[in-house]
């Protein structure tokens, strides 16, 4: 009688941002200056490189009439994103969800078409946010691309939520299309001492939301869970001015990964937990992206 097989270990590839102290590109990580947890068990680390795919990065940004103030701050910390990404190889899309998501510029690595693009960026008077329609969308529309390396931005006012979806489901497409989820949401409604839309209903607050809000507590939940998800990060900003510089700092992230391959046992699903730490000290390592076998 056949003995059941031993179960075998797989290799994995996770991707991971390295920069040195001073935010600046490190080129020289090896295998030995990375230690990988999965699970909260270490993992032996097989190999090192740095990541030479090309980015499909998809920006979700706010045109809804609440956004009007903001939208020069958003034009300005846009175009410094577009530049600071650089390399032609990537090819970026910008698309607009005052009302549902309108392309203003499709996939492209040309700068000038990508400045074109954000030019065309403003307010559409009398409507409103529909952001959770757009998270779904280009999250399908990355879906269907080839490239593995895919990242959705979002750029957007706390300003209040149109759509009818709920977080479950828009957590649920974003994790099926294998994307790396940031999200910059600028808190103008904090700045005036009103409650921010992204507040409403959370939970172990002494008011609940009302049906009016309940929106807004489906996308702060999105927003929340799907940046952490997916390996991003949600990023709460108490002035628009700052939007260049933070997303400066993720253009230098994007472009400065590594692929870490290491090995792990046999599983169809993503390990609940994942964390890259740095043996040298001058290193800071952000793992950006949920693990997926090697095939």
């Amino acid at each position: 009688m056949a003995l059941p097989a031993l179960s075998q270990s797989v290799e994995r590839i996770v991707y991971a941002s390295v920069l040195d102290r001073a935010g600046r590109a490190v080129t020289d990580v090896t295998a030995k200056d990375v230690r990988v947890r999965e699970n909260n068990v270490d993992r032996r680390v097989l190999r090192v490189y740095r990541a030479i795919e090309p980015l499909d990065v998809a920006v979700l940004i706010d045109t809804s009439q609440d956004a009007e103030a903001l939208i020069p701050d958003f034009r300005r910390g846009l175009l410094d994103f577009v530049r600071a990404m650089g390399d032609r190889r990537h090819e970026i899309s910008v698309i607009g969800f005052g009302q549902r998501p309108i392309v203003l510029v499709d996939y492209t690595g040309e700068i000038r078409l990508l400045e074109a693009g954000v030019a065309r960026i403003a307010a559409r008077h009398g409507s409103g946010a529909y952001l959770m329609d757009g998270i779904i969308e280009v999250s399908q529309r990355l879906r269907n691309r080839e490239r593995p390396r895919r990242e959705l931005v979002v750029i957007t006012s706390d300003s209040g939520e149109f759509s009818g979806y709920q977080s479950q489901d828009v957590i649920g497409e974003v994790q099926g299309s294998g994307i790396v989820f940031d999200a910059f949401v600028v808190m103008e409604n904090a700045a005036k001492n009103v409650r921010p839309a992204y507040e409403a209903g959370i939970p172990g607050r002494s008011v609940p939301a009302s049906a009016k809000e309940q929106p807004d507590v489906e996308r702060a939940a999105t927003l929340a869970e799907a940046t952490k998800l997916t390996g991003g990060h949600r990023e709460l900003l108490v002035t628009a001015g700052v939007l260049g510089t933070k997303l400066r700092e993720l253009a230098a992230r994007l472009n400065n990964q590594y692929a870490v391959i290491y090995e792990g046992p046999p599983s169809l699903t993503p390990p609940a937990s994942i964390e890259i730490v740095a043996t040298r000290p001058d290193l800071r390592v952000r793992v950006t992206g949920t693990p997926q076998n090697q095939p």
